[in-house]
């Protein structure tokens, strides 16, 4: 057997009905592969945290059913251990960014017969101050947008949640000044969105952006200056954008290891689809920081 303990984490309090019922053939499938499992559900926010930072040097594999937030608890618990277990994503949220990054399949009963066959790949982790992130940290837009889901619409909506969001997010998007510190640089400036990226996915949607790699020891800064620009329409509206040129033309690119930023007054910071914390943010990358399984010859 690959992994001798495991633990496996799902949220209760997803939404997803589907979820409960599924737990009984996921179980048979780990008892075959694991000599031992243990299942928690948890039932309130930062629970998922706990879980992991109390249990995660015990076992050798931490299998998280669940979306991204239930994902960012649980990288949040483990990223400060000496000893960190293997991690595999079972897609049960709205939107699975990071798992559709690994290609892993959004049907939860193949996802879970693809990573029990996957490979090991070593991912970065980025780390805002005290914080860790795996797929995103983000202010203005992007922040303002998970601020203005309404109450029940993640649930009921799922991804189009995210598209009736920015819609009423763009219509009153204000731009704020900031100081960005990276690579010996310093700029200010006006911009309505700064996107640091290691996955390639936001909202469901794939970004624009082909430098985006969770393996390269590198984040991904974009900051956006125009929220009337139609590419930002575009990534929000969940629809293709038209050339990537354009989007270098109009969105300030920087490929950084370390970033600090801080604007005029403290913004809102989404990390992985939920509003954590306020700037100001010093941003750095953990290079192979965690290890997940993927499935295997899928790029």
């Amino acid at each position: 057997m690959k992994y001798k303990k495991g633990l496996l984490l799902y949220n209760g309090n997803s939404g997803n009905q589907e979820i409960h019922s599924l737990i009984g053939s996921i179980m048979q499938t780990l008892s075959r592969e694991l000599e031992e499992v243990h299942v928690y559900q948890t039932f309130y926010a930062q629970h998922a945290k706990e879980l992991c930072r109390t249990f995660g040097e015990q076992v050798d594999l931490v299998i998280i059913l669940g979306g991204d937030g239930t994902i960012h608890e649980c990288i949040n618990g483990l990223s400060n251990l000496l000893k960190r277990p293997t991690l595999a994503i079972l897609p049960g949220g709205t939107c699975n960014d990071f798992s559709r990054s690994l290609n892993i399949s959004q049907n939860i009963e193949m996802a879970i017969e693809e990573l029990i066959r996957g490979e090991e790949v070593l991912v970065d982790i980025g780390k805002v101050n005290k914080d860790y992130f795996l797929n995103f940290f983000g202010i203005g837009l992007v922040a303002e947008t998970s601020n203005n889901i309404k109450l029940g619409e993640k649930n009921v909506l799922g991804k189009a949640s995210y598209l009736l969001s920015a819609v009423r997010t763009l219509k009153q998007a204000d731009l704020f000044f900031l100081k960005i510190e990276a690579d010996g640089k310093v700029i200010e400036l006006q911009a309505a969105m700064v996107l640091v990226a290691n996955g390639k996915y936001l909202g469901g949607k794939m970004l624009p952006f082909q430098a985006i790699d969770y393996m390269d020891g590198y984040l991904d800064v974009f900051i956006i200056k125009n929220p009337n620009f139609q590419a930002v329409k575009d990534i929000f509206s969940m629809r293709k954008v038209a050339s990537d040129e354009i989007v270098q033309e109009e969105i300030i690119y920087y490929r950084v290891k370390e970033v600090k930023i801080t604007a005029e007054e403290n913004l809102d910071v989404d990390m992985d689809g939920e509003i954590y914390t306020t700037t100001p943010s010093d941003i750095k990358v953990l290079p192979g920081h965690l290890r997940f399984l993927k499935p295997v010859g899928i790029a």
